[in-house]
């Protein structure tokens, strides 16, 4: 995997060459921000679809390497051993088949390879799998509640943005049994740029700005991811989750509240104690003494978690921030490439957010 590797003062820097498809979106390009000022990490090739043909500074002007071309999908990569897939859904799996069986390492974006089963994916997105038997060769990339099977893995599925938020709030507590899995209700408000770049007037600025929507209610395709993921810590396997997401008129973030029947006994300090103990071996996970809010995360690949207990219903309330095009997208898919290739898992990624 090692192509290359020169001497800078002393110390042995060496590069793997990656590629992005579907650069032309909004996690493409913050996958291609990220990866520029990666250290071991060298963009060979720069893939899209519709876009294909034209400069990256055509579809991303804020990016430096403007004279860059995008080829198309189906386009040799030559020497790049590990590539980045940012695609729509259903693009993936077929082009993510032939990458592995090119001999090259994948971290898929997209939602192709996220469940566990074939019935799990079909429940979330009405249709069959089209490579069912693929399924369990794809680790599920959430390097904080997977990260032991990320290590020397050729095939990653990034996590959804929605699921990343609420499960990073929910698993440890459940795993710790401080919270009940019976009566899980997750409500989460997400920026715009969740919804990808495509044009859609629902979407559009006079659709969106002054007005906050519930969208998927009772059928999002994340709740079964969201069920899958809380399934490995719940103490059985059939976790079922009220899931309700919200457009709000902002570009980034996600703010995900879940709610959850404290177990017998357990106090806001047990709660936060959980959490802490969880956080601790995590760098990018941080737990503070009051709500956390969007603009605090934005541009970082950071998870801000607070725990509360409403001694009134004996509910635990429990709240997860983070940038949906960070640590919900293109950050966690670095993080996760960072543990395959044995990196340090925060190499090449932001901490710190850039609004005040």
């Amino acid at each position: 995997m090692l192509i290359s590797h020169f001497h800078t003062h002393m110390r042995i820097i060496w590069l793997m060459k990656v590629a992005v498809l579907g650069a032309s979106g909004y996690a493409g390009g913050e996958l291609v921000k990220l990866l520029d000022a990666h250290r071991h990490f060298e963009v060979a090739a720069l893939g899209a679809h519709s876009q294909a043909g034209k400069r990256l500074a055509d579809v991303h002007p804020h990016l430096g390497g403007g004279d860059r071309n995008l080829v198309p999908l189906d386009t040799d990569l030559g020497d790049a051993d590990l590539v980045f897939l940012a695609l729509p859904h259903g693009a993936s799996a077929e082009l993510g088949a032939k990458l592995l069986a090119d001999g090259r390492s994948v971290v898929d974006l997209g939602s192709d390879f996220r469940m566990d089963t074939p019935e799990r994916y079909e429940s979330a997105y009405g249709t069959a799998h089209p490579l069912p038997d693929d399924l369990p060769n794809w680790v599920y990339g959430l390097p904080e509640l997977f990260g032991d099977q990320l290590a020397g893995a050729r095939a990653v599925a990034a996590p959804g943005c929605y699921p990343t938020a609420s499960l990073l709030a929910t698993a440890p507590l459940l795993a710790a049994d401080a919270i009940m899995a019976d009566g899980i209700t997750i409500n989460a408000v997400s920026g715009v740029s969740g919804a990808g770049r495509s044009l859609r007037d629902d979407l559009l600025y006079g659709s969106v700005d002054e007005g906050v929507r519930a969208y998927g209610v009772a059928k999002h395709r994340h709740r079964p991811e969201i069920e899958m993921g809380l399934d490995a810590f719940a103490s059985r396997a059939d976790t079922r989750v009220t899931f309700t997401p919200h457009l709000v008129p902002m570009q980034r973030g996600i703010l995900a509240t879940v709610t959850a029947p404290a177990a017998d006994g357990v106090t806001e300090a047990d709660l936060s104690g959980v959490l802490v103990a969880f956080a601790e071996p995590h760098p990018c996970v941080d737990v503070i003494d009051m709500p956390p809010q969007t603009r605090w995360v934005v541009g970082s690949n950071r998870v801000l978690l607070h725990a509360v207990l409403d001694i009134r219903t004996g509910q635990a309330i429990v709240m997860a921030a983070i940038d949906n095009l960070v640590k919900g997208a293109a950050g966690q898919a670095v993080q996760a490439a960072n543990l395959m290739v044995g990196l340090d898992e925060t190499a090449g990624l932001p901490l710190a957010g850039w609004m005040p």
